[in-house]
Protein backbone atom coordinates (compact mmCIF):
# COMPACT_ATOMS: atom_id res chain seq x y z
CA UNK A 1 0.00 0.00 0.00
CA UNK A 2 1.24 3.47 -0.87
CA UNK A 3 1.25 6.21 1.77
CA UNK A 4 0.22 9.51 0.18
CA UNK A 5 2.29 12.33 1.68
CA UNK A 6 1.14 15.94 1.40
CA UNK A 7 3.61 18.70 2.25
CA UNK A 8 2.15 22.15 2.91
CA UNK A 9 4.15 25.02 1.43
CA UNK A 10 3.61 28.75 1.93
CA UNK A 11 5.35 32.09 1.48
CA UNK A 12 8.42 32.29 3.75
CA UNK A 13 8.58 28.52 4.27
CA UNK A 14 12.09 27.27 5.15
CA UNK A 15 13.43 25.39 2.14
CA UNK A 16 14.99 22.42 3.93
CA UNK A 17 11.93 22.08 6.17
CA UNK A 18 9.89 20.91 3.19
CA UNK A 19 12.63 19.75 0.82
CA UNK A 20 14.23 17.47 3.43
CA UNK A 21 11.08 15.38 4.00
CA UNK A 22 10.31 15.51 0.26
CA UNK A 23 13.74 14.03 -0.45
CA UNK A 24 13.40 11.36 2.23
CA UNK A 25 10.06 9.98 1.05
CA UNK A 26 10.86 10.15 -2.67
CA UNK A 27 14.28 8.58 -2.09
CA UNK A 28 12.67 5.83 -0.02
CA UNK A 29 10.40 4.98 -2.95
CA UNK A 30 13.35 5.05 -5.35
CA UNK A 31 15.39 2.74 -3.11
CA UNK A 32 12.42 0.41 -2.75
CA UNK A 33 11.89 0.32 -6.51
CA UNK A 34 15.48 -0.83 -7.09
CA UNK A 35 14.79 -3.92 -5.01
CA UNK A 36 11.17 -4.44 -6.02
CA UNK A 37 10.53 -2.99 -9.49
CA UNK A 38 7.01 -4.44 -9.62
CA UNK A 39 4.20 -3.39 -7.31
CA UNK A 40 3.21 -0.23 -5.44
CA UNK A 41 5.76 2.21 -4.13
CA UNK A 42 5.76 2.86 -0.38
CA UNK A 43 5.31 6.63 -0.73
CA UNK A 44 3.86 9.15 -3.15
CA UNK A 45 4.59 12.81 -2.38
CA UNK A 46 2.82 16.04 -3.36
CA UNK A 47 3.06 19.68 -2.32
CA UNK A 48 -0.01 21.68 -1.31
CA UNK A 49 -0.44 25.46 -0.99
CA UNK A 50 -3.38 27.65 -0.06
CA UNK A 51 -3.78 29.14 -3.53
CA UNK A 52 -2.58 28.60 -7.07
CA UNK A 53 0.54 30.46 -8.16
CA UNK A 54 4.13 30.61 -7.07
CA UNK A 55 5.21 30.32 -3.46
CA UNK A 56 8.29 32.31 -2.44
CA UNK A 57 10.35 30.60 0.23
CA UNK A 58 12.20 32.29 3.06
CA UNK A 59 15.42 32.13 1.05
CA UNK A 60 13.81 33.51 -2.10
CA UNK A 61 13.42 30.23 -4.02
CA UNK A 62 10.13 30.23 -5.93
CA UNK A 63 8.17 27.01 -6.29
CA UNK A 64 4.85 25.89 -7.72
CA UNK A 65 2.80 23.56 -5.52
CA UNK A 66 1.09 20.54 -7.05
CA UNK A 67 -2.32 21.25 -5.50
CA UNK A 68 -4.28 23.75 -3.43
CA UNK A 69 -6.11 23.29 -0.14
CA UNK A 70 -9.39 23.19 -2.03
CA UNK A 71 -8.61 20.50 -4.59
CA UNK A 72 -5.82 18.21 -3.40
CA UNK A 73 -6.32 14.42 -3.49
CA UNK A 74 -6.74 12.47 -0.29
CA UNK A 75 -3.57 12.18 1.78
CA UNK A 76 -2.45 9.83 4.55
CA UNK A 77 0.33 11.96 6.03
CA UNK A 78 0.51 15.76 6.25
CA UNK A 79 3.87 17.43 6.77
CA UNK A 80 3.70 21.06 7.97
CA UNK A 81 7.13 22.71 7.66
CA UNK A 82 8.24 25.88 9.38
CA UNK A 83 9.88 29.12 8.46
CA UNK A 84 8.27 32.48 9.13
CA UNK A 85 4.77 31.33 10.10
CA UNK A 86 3.29 34.56 11.54
CA UNK A 87 1.14 35.25 8.48
CA UNK A 88 -0.04 31.65 8.22
CA UNK A 89 -1.17 31.76 11.85
CA UNK A 90 -3.49 34.63 10.90
CA UNK A 91 -5.19 32.69 8.09
CA UNK A 92 -8.33 30.92 9.38
CA UNK A 93 -8.71 28.74 6.24
CA UNK A 94 -5.18 27.36 6.72
CA UNK A 95 -5.71 26.63 10.42
CA UNK A 96 -9.11 25.04 9.76
CA UNK A 97 -7.60 22.87 7.03
CA UNK A 98 -4.83 21.63 9.34
CA UNK A 99 -7.41 20.99 12.05
CA UNK A 100 -9.53 19.02 9.58
CA UNK A 101 -6.52 16.99 8.49
CA UNK A 102 -5.92 16.15 12.13
CA UNK A 103 -9.44 14.71 12.28
CA UNK A 104 -9.54 13.01 8.90
CA UNK A 105 -6.12 11.50 8.20
CA UNK A 106 -3.95 9.04 10.13
CA UNK A 107 -0.88 11.17 10.72
CA UNK A 108 0.16 14.84 10.88
CA UNK A 109 3.77 15.96 11.41
CA UNK A 110 5.58 19.28 11.71
CA UNK A 111 9.10 20.49 11.14
CA UNK A 112 10.57 23.40 13.11
CA UNK A 113 8.07 26.26 13.62
CA UNK A 114 5.43 24.27 11.77
CA UNK A 115 4.60 23.17 15.33
CA UNK A 116 2.99 26.59 15.87
CA UNK A 117 0.51 25.87 13.08
CA UNK A 118 -0.31 22.46 14.55
CA UNK A 119 -0.71 24.11 17.95
CA UNK A 120 -3.02 26.80 16.56
CA UNK A 121 -5.14 24.03 15.05
CA UNK A 122 -5.42 22.40 18.47
CA UNK A 123 -3.54 19.26 17.47
CA UNK A 124 -0.91 19.55 20.21
CA UNK A 125 -3.12 20.29 23.21
CA UNK A 126 -2.20 17.97 26.08
CA UNK A 127 0.67 16.49 24.09
CA UNK A 128 4.45 16.63 24.19
CA UNK A 129 6.09 18.46 21.28
CA UNK A 130 9.24 20.18 20.14
CA UNK A 131 10.34 22.86 17.68
CA UNK A 132 13.46 24.80 16.73
CA UNK A 133 15.59 25.57 19.81
CA UNK A 134 15.20 29.30 19.20
CA UNK A 135 11.40 29.06 19.39
CA UNK A 136 10.94 26.75 22.38
CA UNK A 137 10.03 29.52 24.83
CA UNK A 138 7.59 31.19 22.42
CA UNK A 139 5.79 27.88 21.84
CA UNK A 140 5.55 27.33 25.59
CA UNK A 141 4.30 30.86 26.23
CA UNK A 142 1.76 30.97 23.41
CA UNK A 143 0.40 27.46 23.93
CA UNK A 144 0.62 26.53 27.61
CA UNK A 145 -1.43 23.35 27.10
CA UNK A 146 1.56 21.78 25.32
CA UNK A 147 4.52 20.19 27.08
CA UNK A 148 7.38 21.56 24.99
CA UNK A 149 10.71 19.76 25.24
CA UNK A 150 14.06 21.21 24.12
CA UNK A 151 16.95 19.18 22.79
CA UNK A 152 14.84 16.68 20.86
CA UNK A 153 15.25 15.91 17.18
CA UNK A 154 11.69 14.62 16.97
CA UNK A 155 8.86 13.48 19.24
CA UNK A 156 6.34 10.83 18.18
CA UNK A 157 2.93 11.13 19.85
CA UNK A 158 1.10 8.57 17.77
CA UNK A 159 -1.01 10.43 15.23
CA UNK A 160 1.02 13.64 15.66
CA UNK A 161 4.81 13.93 15.31
CA UNK A 162 6.87 17.11 15.75
CA UNK A 163 10.54 17.77 15.04
CA UNK A 164 13.19 20.33 15.86
CA UNK A 165 14.57 22.81 13.39
CA UNK A 166 15.38 22.44 9.71
CA UNK A 167 17.57 19.32 9.32
CA UNK A 168 15.74 17.58 12.19
CA UNK A 169 12.87 17.12 9.76
CA UNK A 170 15.04 14.65 7.86
CA UNK A 171 15.58 12.59 11.01
CA UNK A 172 11.84 12.65 11.69
CA UNK A 173 11.00 11.65 8.13
CA UNK A 174 13.39 8.70 8.26
CA UNK A 175 11.68 7.67 11.50
CA UNK A 176 8.35 7.83 9.67
CA UNK A 177 9.75 5.70 6.84
CA UNK A 178 10.70 3.11 9.45
CA UNK A 179 7.29 3.38 11.11
CA UNK A 180 5.18 3.31 7.95
CA UNK A 181 7.30 0.94 5.85
CA UNK A 182 10.17 -0.84 7.62
CA UNK A 183 13.50 -0.24 9.29
CA UNK A 184 15.57 -1.69 6.46
CA UNK A 185 14.14 0.83 4.02
CA UNK A 186 14.79 3.72 6.43
CA UNK A 187 18.42 2.67 6.92
CA UNK A 188 18.98 2.25 3.18
CA UNK A 189 17.31 5.59 2.47
CA UNK A 190 19.61 7.35 4.93
CA UNK A 191 22.60 5.65 3.32
CA UNK A 192 21.45 6.61 -0.17
CA UNK A 193 21.17 10.22 1.00
CA UNK A 194 24.56 9.97 2.78
CA UNK A 195 22.82 11.28 5.88
CA UNK A 196 23.90 10.45 9.43
CA UNK A 197 20.46 9.54 10.80
CA UNK A 198 19.76 10.36 14.45
CA UNK A 199 17.41 7.46 15.09
CA UNK A 200 16.36 8.35 18.62
CA UNK A 201 14.34 11.53 18.90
Amino acid sequence: MTTIVGIFVFDDVEVLDFAGPYEVFTTASRVHRKRQPVGPEPFSVMTISQHEGLVTTRAGLRIQADHTLAEHPDIDLLIVPGGVVAEELEKPPVIRWIEQCGEDIPLVASVCTGAFLLAAAGLLNGRTATTHWEDIEDLRHNFPAIKVLPGRRWIDQGNVVTSGGISAGIDMSLHLVERLANRELAVKTARQMEFDWTENG
